[in-house]
């Protein structure tokens, strides 16, 4: 049976030297972005989980590595994230989630969830502030029209 390749990314934090990615991909092969502030790695483990920490294990030392997370979403759509929080950074998490009687994965799990719920929620509230100004100045026929030129129109977006 042959082992599964899990797409890594890396954030890093801060730019690479042109010496220090050269040397980290001679260690690990490694594809960069444009300014060496974020890197693609193809890890070999049985599990996306094993994939992160082998990789945060093999770039301790090279790289000054802010976060690693799984490339691609799992079954459940979830992205998995690898970071390596300073000893007392860590202790104050493992307090908190031991005096909310929860281990330290959940814990951090469910905070993340409820951040991105947050964020989602003022950004809708935003756009829906933003739509209710524009419509005061205008008709929503206008207004629908001049979206879908804005989209057709937008960097990235093929049109239709």
């Amino acid at each position: 049976m042959t082992m599964p390749h899990h797409a890594l990314d890396i954030t890093l934090a801060r730019p690479l030297t042109p010496a220090e990615l050269h040397r980290a991909t001679r260690t690990v092969p490694l594809a960069a972005n444009h300014d060496a502030t974020h890197l693609l790695a193809v890890v070999p483990a049985k599990t996306p989980g094993k994939a992160l920490n082998r990789l945060r294990h093999q770039t301790a030392r090279l790289l000054p590595v802010d976060v690693i997370t799984t490339h691609y979403p799992d079954p459940n759509g979830q992205i998995l994230l690898n970071v390596d929080f300073p000893p007392a950074t860590h202790a104050d998490l493992q307090a908190a989630a031991d005096s909310a009687g929860q281990p330290l994965r959940l814990f951090l799990e469910l905070a993340l969830h409820r951040a991105l719920a947050r964020h989602a929620a003022e950004e809708a509230d935003r756009l829906d502030r933003a739509v209710q100004h524009l419509l005061a100045h205008t008709t929503p026929p206008h207004l629908l029209a001049a979206l879908g030129r804005a989209l057709t129109h937008a960097p990235g977006v093929a049109p239709c």
